[in-house]
């Protein structure tokens, strides 16, 4: 089978379009024939070797995958040949076939669009951990969400729309923002005076929750822009510097600064990421959350997806296509 391999830490660039042998199922894990692959922000952290993560030379990247079952191990019972499912890996996404443990499947409806139920897995996965276990949205606060344009920050902006919160999208363009308005934020600004702005949409009072992808200058000026008793997420670092956090604000202003790393969610509490992929399905069966795809992209040109995405251009899911 062709997959992108990974064969030294570095550039994006160096990745390459190989042939490879085809995965076997384990025991308690099946192989599913790709239909549509999700590209995100960690691949490409991941391939540069900047990623919590480090898996041994040379790897296939990606962690999303929609397709076919095409075989299953001796201990699975519930997942059969030619069931259609979503699965999640920590490494391997980026192929015709992936091994993917059978616990880490979901079922997809013969209707539902491969390339949108990709979003979900990751991008609306993140977003709902954050503002469900990590932040404890509750229905009347209001959230603001930094890189509001991306697909987490959709995400995060439709998941608090549905949460009940009002939200305050944060993006660098007006088309940006158009957009951001158009997925359900009640208001959208740009980064200019973020701490004074923000500290004006909420009447002086600070966001009850922040939602950072950023990091680096945007963290500096949203530590200063939370409510009493808010929760400050930090979900990642898209503008290349990590901060330095002053606490003596946390301890002034009375907020939480709350980490969000949902890959190790996913692992440490499979039956809580379980219970949140229900309910994020049956959102999307239902409209109340609706992905955008921006681009899609052949497996062979990755390195491009993901250069589209660390260049900070995308805005919405990006998907590969076998």
């Amino acid at each position: 089978m062709k997959a992108i391999l990974c064969r030294a830490y570095g550039s994006i660039d160096d990745l390459s379009y190989a042939e490879v042998a085809d995965p076997v199922a384990a025991a308690d894990g099946v192989v599913i024939r790709a239909e549509a692959i999700g590209a995100n922000f960690p691949d490409g952290l991941l391939v540069q070797g900047l990623y919590q993560l480090k898996p041994g030379l040379p790897f296939i990247p990606g962690m999303e995958v929609v397709g076919t079952v095409e075989a299953a191990g001796e201990k699975v019972s519930h997942v059969r040949p030619g069931d259609r499912v979503a699965g999640l890996v920590a490494i391997g996404g980026y192929a015709e076939k992936v091994a993917v443990a059978a616990s880490s499947t979901m079922p997809v409806p013969d209707g539902a669009d491969a390339g949108e139920v990709t979003a979900l897995i990751c991008g609306y996965g993140t977003a709902h951990y954050a503002l469900k276990q990590r932040a404890g949205l509750k229905p009347g606060e209001t959230l603001a969400v930094t890189g509001a344009a991306g697909l987490t920050g959709l995400a995060a902006i439709q998941i608090g729309k549905a949460m009940g919160a009002r939200v305050i999208a944060i993006a660098s363009s007006a088309e940006k923002r158009r957009l951001c308005l158009e997925n359900g934020a009640d208001e959208a600004l740009g980064y200019d005076d973020l701490k004074d702005t923000l500290k004006a949409a909420t009447g002086g009072k600070g966001a009850d929750v922040i939602f950072d992808v950023a990091g680096g200058a945007v963290f500096d000026a949203c530590s200063r822009a939370v409510a009493w008793n808010g929760r400050l997420l930090v979900i990642g670092f898209a503008s290349g510097t990590i901060p330095k956090f002053p606490v003596n604000l946390a301890l002034v202003k009375g907020y939480s600064v709350v980490g969000v790393f949902w890959g190790d969610f996913t692992r440490r509490e499979p039956a809580v990421f379980a219970d949140n992929m229900r309910e994020l399905f049956g959102w999307y069966a239902s409209g109340t959350v609706k992905p955008v795809v921006e681009k899609t992209y052949p497996l062979e040109r990755a390195a491009d997806a993901l250069n589209h995405i660390h260049g900070r251009k995308a805005t919405g899911k990006i998907v590969l296509k076998p």
